[in-house]
């Protein structure tokens, strides 16, 4: 029936619409992948990527028309970087921690092998998961309702802005099983804060440690039901150890280090 199927809808754009509707003529309901990135829009994913939902990274579409996923490179040497992490541990790729320093009062994000921002203040997890807006609708007069999933603003407080730090290098000690990925900041002009806390401004690097887990989609969570044989996934868990990061900055390394692994027992990211 796809012939003939084809035809009858001239109106729809592109063969991936077209085969939907022809296996909705047959019954076949569409299935969501989380991690299949059609990325029908324009600008910077920067957004999208460092808050990528919890779902294997499967495929990114349509790189050509947008900007390279890290500064100051090619699209290409933005991939081939991407391709380093993915090597180490491609389960963990672009999967989101967040915790708290609660020594110096911020909020940190990690997208595992791709970013990490940190930002003054404590924000929410709810809030942080959520992608920010650096990117433009595939539609130029379309607003960012019609994205089919929740966006929030830049941050408008200048001091709530994000500090970002992109991979730099990854590698893996096998003698640990333990890979260690380096973000340097990706330095930008920065608005005054008259805030009176620490200033994420100091640090230079991060450094994140995190075991391999290639069986991470496969495990199940004790609060599902007995009956339930579905996998059901969490966020990574991440901290920052305050033994280690305390003498960094007052010998003036500026450096951060995080750990980021599975969630254990009673642990959560708790504001």
């Amino acid at each position: 029936m796809q012939d003939r199927c084809i035809q009858r809808y001239p109106g729809l754009y592109g063969s991936d619409d077209r085969m939907q509707a022809c296996m909705a003529e047959l019954g076949v309901p569409l299935t969501k992948e989380l991690g299949f990135h059609q990325y029908d829009v324009y600008g910077n994913l920067f957004g999208l990527l460092a808050a990528h939902p919890v779902t294997p990274l499967v495929s990114l579409h349509h790189l050509d028309v947008v900007e390279p996923i890290f500064p100051n490179v090619t699209r290409v040497q933005a991939l081939q970087r991407l391709k380093i992490p993915m090597q180490l541990d491609s389960a963990g790729l672009m999967q989101q921690s967040i915790c708290y320093d609660k020594t110096n009062g911020w909020t940190v994000s990690v997208s595992w092998g791709f970013a990490i921002q940190i930002f003054r203040g404590v924000l929410s997890p709810r809030e942080i998961e959520m992608p920010s807006r650096t990117f433009l609708n595939w539609y130029r007069r379309a607003d960012y309702t019609a994205y089919a999933f929740n966006t929030r603003p830049v941050m408008r407080n200048p001091c709530q802005k994000p500090f970002v730090f992109y991979l730099s290098r990854a590698s893996i000690k096998s003698n640990m099983n333990l890979t260690t990925s380096e973000y340097t900041r990706h330095h930008t002009p920065q608005p005054l804060c008259k805030w009176r806390m620490a200033e994420p401004g100091d640090i230079d690097r991060v450094e994140v440690y995190k075991k391999p887990d290639p069986h991470l989609w496969d495990r199940k969570t004790k609060h599902v039901h007995k009956s339930a044989k579905i996998p059901k996934p969490r966020k990574l868990y991440s901290k920052v150890p305050k033994k280690k990061l305390l003498p960094g900055l007052k010998l003036k390394k500026k450096s951060l280090t995080i750990d980021v692994g599975i969630c254990g027992e009673g642990e959560i990211s708790e504001v």
